[in-house]
């Protein structure tokens, strides 16, 4: 199993965690880098490879869908990997959410909060976002990550793990069945977040579909770390939303409500100079 650093790890721990408590199997579980516009780290995948086989079944694991960006990343590496290397991957993203309908592994599609959206670092064992330069990085190197060692106090990474796994016991006949209806009727992947998302970009005559933040967890962050324009919803009576809405009440930000959304929320940020965003 091979989570994606970092949404992917918390997510991918406690997978292996009901795993060894349900079927009593303990598997293997690497956090790998995967960057847009660069790819897989190719030299990680090699490292797992090399341990456990080129037969080894990798199962890449994030925490929630968006647009779909990191998807397709993953569906284009796996692809430049088995042209270079001659080892077909699985392509298939396993996520927590899948709001935006493009991962036909999933445990569910609504769009809520999850903790590893906004705690960042403090719950995905104090990791930044991986990156790939080649001043820091050489060729024969993993991806790098900066650790925030001073944030150890605030950690809650193991705390975030601890009061989720109680629950396994409660849900696991659920999850069960749930798995076996979804193993015997596939659910359709259609990208509809992603077609929601064009339609916004044209209602609001933007040029640069990066600034439309998808989903609740990526409208928290416009709303902590942003300049937002405006906030999108499905309905403002949302229960997942209660601090989407006093977020953007103590900012002064507008928030309109767009019913059959795929997504609970979207975030639009202000365009700044040159109209540039992540």
């Amino acid at each position: 199993m091979s989570p994606v650093a970092r949404a992917g790890t918390p997510v991918g721990v406690l997978i292996k965690r009901y795993i060894a408590e349900t079927y009593g199997a303990e598997l293997p579980h690497y956090s790998v880098s995967i960057i847009r516009g660069k790819g897989l780290d190719e030299n990680a995948i090699l490292y797992i490879l090399q341990q456990h086989g080129t037969e080894a079944k990798l199962q890449f694991v994030d925490g929630w869908t968006g647009k779909g960006a990191i998807t397709r990343v993953l569906m284009e590496s796996c692809a430049g990997f088995y042209n270079k290397y001659g080892v077909a991957l699985n392509d298939d993203l396993a996520v927590l959410a899948d709001p935006g309908y493009c991962s036909g592994t999933y445990g569910t599609r609504e769009d809520y909060l999850i903790p590893s959206a906004c705690l960042n670092s403090t719950v995905s064992g104090l990791l930044s976002r991986t990156v790939q330069r080649d001043d820091l990085i050489g060729p024969g190197d993993f991806h790098g990550a900066k650790f925030y060692r001073e944030w150890l106090d605030n950690d809650y990474s193991n705390v975030f793990i601890g009061a989720i796994t109680p629950y396994f016991a409660p849900v696991r006949k659920q999850a069960v069945a749930v798995a076996e209806q979804m193993q015997a009727s596939p659910p359709e992947v259609s990208w509809r977040g992603m077609r929601d998302i064009q339609t916004l970009q044209t209602k609001f005559g933007m040029d640069n579909i990066n600034l439309i933040k998808p989903g609740v967890g990526e409208t928290t962050r416009v709303l902590l770390r942003r300049v937002p324009w405006k906030i999108i919803v499905d309905t403002k009576s949302n229960p997942n939303l209660r601090h989407i809405l006093l977020l953007a009440e103590e900012r002064g930000v507008p928030v309109e409500e767009y019913p059959g959304l795929a997504y609970s929320c979207c975030g639009i940020i202000k365009p700044l100079t040159g109209g540039e965003a992540e």
